[in-house]
């Protein structure tokens, strides 16, 4: 044993220069251990200027903070962690790209980059406002507890269709490439109802009309609690302009995404939605909600968040409160 030892610190010092006999992923300049390469990386076209770029979830200590996309070696997206996809737009028609992803880490350690993924534009097409037709009929069937296989048949237009947007609900949540006619949509929730559709792209952005819905039941069970916002809290009410304000303020749900619009439930009944645009929250969010100009009235409070998957998560707990006390 101890004359293989020898040889491996000998091989060790004479590569010295080439490599490093270290086991396990590099260490960074801190000695912290940095994120892995990104795997699963693809990119599609999703119009003449616009590439879709996807990657598998990258695990570090600590979690992952961003992923920065790269056009050839220039950063053009830096993504938040909890997010696996891309557009990159602005893009020229009939030209080739290549891209790489990194893992940046909670503590601001950089890791190496993905392989390199290529993709090309189509052709701009002047003046093109033909969409294509309705893709043919979709089937799917649940392949485990948290994703599903869609398939269709091809749409067809009068230049090219370039790409397939996949629809949960009202919600794009994938997209691949036009010469695809089948996927594995991932992150989704055991013992949860979908209905899924997809719409055919072109080069000039125009949608086709969205097939019948595939509706889907993944196995197994979920009651909604792990997906629901916590730390919920209905602090104070203000009055401003002759009227009362509730301040709320949560811990978003943590799912595979980030989560950008809520629906806010009043005495039971839904009283408004808010939607983020490209920075929701993450860590703790806040609203300031109105409630009306009379002193005394309580009312029940709660909210839910839609999930990257295109669902409802489950409601937070909810809260009573009285205008014009403090709480």
């Amino acid at each position: 044993m101890r004359r293989v030892l020898v040889l491996v610190s000998a091989v060790c010092a004479a590569l010295a220069l080439l490599s490093s006999c270290a086991w396990g992923e590099a260490d960074g300049e801190d000695g912290g251990r940095l994120p892995g390469a990104p795997t699963g990386v693809t990119a599609a076209a999703g119009s003449a200027t616009s590439v879709h770029v996807m990657w598998s979830a990258v695990s570090a200590e600590g979690g992952i903070k961003v992923y920065e996309v790269y056009r050839g070696t220039t950063k053009v997206k830096e993504v938040p962690g909890a997010e696996h996809m891309v557009d990159v737009t602005m893009l020229k028609p009939s030209t080739s790209y290549v891209f790489t992803v990194r893992a940046r880490d909670k503590d601001g350690r950089l890791g190496p980059p993905s392989k390199t993924v290529r993709a090309t534009t189509p052709k701009a097409l002047a003046a093109d406002r033909s969409a294509p037709t309705r893709p043919g009929k979709a089937d799917g069937r649940a392949v485990g507890s948290r994703a599903v296989q869609l398939s269709w048949s091809a749409a067809t237009d009068d230049r090219d269709v370039v790409s397939y947007d996949i629809y949960q609900g009202e919600a794009k949540i994938h997209s691949v490439g036009g010469n695809q006619t089948a996927t594995v949509v991932t992150g989704l929730r055991p013992g949860t109802r979908y209905s899924f559709t997809v719409r055919a792209r072109d080069a000039a952005d125009n949608l086709s009309p969205a097939t019948a819905a595939v509706r889907l039941t993944t196995p197994g069970t979920d009651d909604g609690r792990g997906t629901a916002p916590t730390g919920f809290e209905a602090r104070t009410t203000h009055r401003s302009d002759g009227a009362y304000y509730l301040e709320l303020n949560w811990v978003p749900p943590r799912t595979d995404g980030v989560v950008t619009e809520y629906e806010i439930q009043l005495d039971g009944r839904t009283a408004t939605s808010l939607v983020y645009g490209g920075s929701a929250p993450r860590e703790r969010a806040t609203y300031s909600f109105y409630l009306g100009p009379e002193r005394g009235v309580s009312h029940r409070v709660r909210l839910r968040g839609r999930l990257p998957d295109g669902t409802w998560g489950g409601f937070s707990t909810e809260v009573k409160v009285t205008t014009g006390a403090q709480g």
